[in-house]
């Protein structure tokens, strides 16, 4: 089993290495600009690193290059979502460059679909934040 320290240490070196798609992408992902949705980069789950990963919605968002595997891909979002009810969706690096308008909308559309893990607090009767 891969320790906490070494597998935080290879996401930040994947944070101050990433690909163009990885790049383009967290353009729009980053500060809140999709939707209000906040999302991290090269977060680390378990025993995995995931491009991007937005908490609130339990929504991974996963960026495939041409050595991918399918079926390996597949039992590993499976495994994220019985372990953690986290949601994946993949696009390819293809995807991004060449259709971001696309992959923001299926990214929109997955993270509106899911609940919210933390809802938001309402203000008491009295008008004080909890």
């Amino acid at each position: 089993m891969v320790e906490r320290q070494v597998m935080l240490a290879r996401a930040a070196k994947m944070r101050r290495e990433p690909t163009e798609a990885e790049k383009r992408l967290w353009r729009y992902l980053s500060g809140a600009k999709l939707s209000g949705l906040k999302f991290r980069r090269q977060a680390t789950i378990g025993v995995r690193i995931v491009d991007f990963f937005c908490p609130s919605k339990g929504l991974i968002v996963e960026i495939d290059g041409m050595t991918h595997d399918r079926e390996s891909d597949v039992a590993m979002d499976g495994r994220m979502m019985a372990q953690y009810g986290y949601a994946t969706i993949r696009v390819t690096n293809d995807d991004v460059i060449r259709n971001m308008d696309g992959v923001l909308r299926q990214i929109e559309i997955m993270a509106h679909g899911l609940q919210d893990r933390w809802p938001h607090p309402s203000p008491s009767p009295e008008g004080e934040g909890l």
